[in-house]
């Protein structure tokens, strides 16, 4: 119910400000109370004297907007909450659409890009290729590594080699 109440703030019942709704609805409801049932020391008497001095009203006042900056700052501190909630939910979409990509085996860290017949990643990894696509490294990769599980409980590690006469290659090892 509360949670509800902080959705419709901003609405502006009853001629209100954008965020009074809690406290003028907590303010009707004492105001009610008094009526209803008035302190014992004094009575209806007193409310109304009390209400009728301009000193008592200016503190009734003052109070009504404290509270109403109060209850603005706790929709505020809600709505960074939603924001940052929102932000998150979004960092964890585009970390799903990324799930396409290839992580560099050799840094672990950047993706690799597949592009004019060249396989690199920022760490440095350069290759050269032919027809290779992200899918089809994905693939390979996918099956060095699980052939190798079959076989070894140790992760694998990936290394760039290049010899004088060949071209850079990517050589999967085992430490074991």
């Amino acid at each position: 119910k509360l949670l509800e109440r902080y959705r419709r703030a901003g609405e502006g019942v009853r001629g209100a400000g954008p965020g009074a709704l809690l406290v003028q609805e907590g303010m009707e409801q004492e105001w009610q109370t008094l009526q209803e049932s008035p302190p014992p020391l004094g009575g209806r008497e007193a409310l109304a004297q009390m209400l009728e001095d301009p000193d008592e009203l200016a503190v009734l006042e003052e109070i009504q907007q404290e509270l109403i900056l109060q209850e603005q700052s706790v929709i505020e501190e809600y709505e960074r909450s939603l924001q940052f909630d929102e932000e998150c939910l979004n960092a964890m979409l585009d970390g799903l659409d990324a799930s396409n990509k290839v992580i560099c085996p050799v840094c672990r860290k950047n993706n690799l890009t597949v592009r004019n017949h060249l396989v690199f990643c920022q760490c440095g990894l350069h290759i050269s290729t032919q027809g290779m696509t992200e899918g089809k490294l994905r693939s390979l990769l996918e099956n060095s590594v699980t052939e190798h599980s079959h076989r070894c409980f140790h992760n694998p590690e990936f290394t760039v080699t290049s010899g004088m006469e060949e071209e850079a290659s990517l050589l999967m090892s085992c430490p074991v």
